[in-house]
């Protein structure tokens, strides 16, 4: 190998890099805009939490109550919206219907530990 090839073989290595990074940006954009299903669940919220070491998002649980004396189901989501959690976490305790987003494929549970992510909040009188 001579030293003229050497700056073209890292130059090739880097672009190759860089357009790998690139598509997977991309591919992470799609997921998270592109929704699944859509859907509402009404229940009774029974935990809002803020966690993650170093991706912080916020987590809950909605206890969907189909007949009574039977056991709740859990419909466990994520909230990536700020004002959409402060909201939440005010109906904590409460009877409400949670409008959601389903996202398929998502590479890491940095954007949330689970695939629905909840985009409207109603409480329920």
């Amino acid at each position: 190998m001579t030293t003229l090839n050497a700056p073209k073989i890292i130059r090739t290595f880097v672009y190759f890099l860089l357009g790998v990074i690139a598509l997977f940006a991309l591919y992470i954009y799609i997921a998270l805009n592109w929704s699944y299903s859509t859907g509402e669940r009404a229940g009774f919220l029974q935990k809002v939490s803020n966690k993650g070491w170093i991706c912080k998002t916020w987590e809950g649980e909605l206890s969907l109550v189909a007949m009574p004396g039977a056991a709740p189901e859990k419909f466990l989501f994520t909230v990536r919206d700020e004002a959409i959690a402060q909201k939440i976490s005010a109906a904590a305790g409460k009877r409400v219907t949670l409008n959601y987003e389903q996202h398929k494929g998502l590479p890491s549970t940095c954007f949330g530990d689970t695939d629905y992510f909840v985009v409207g909040v109603t409480e329920i009188q």
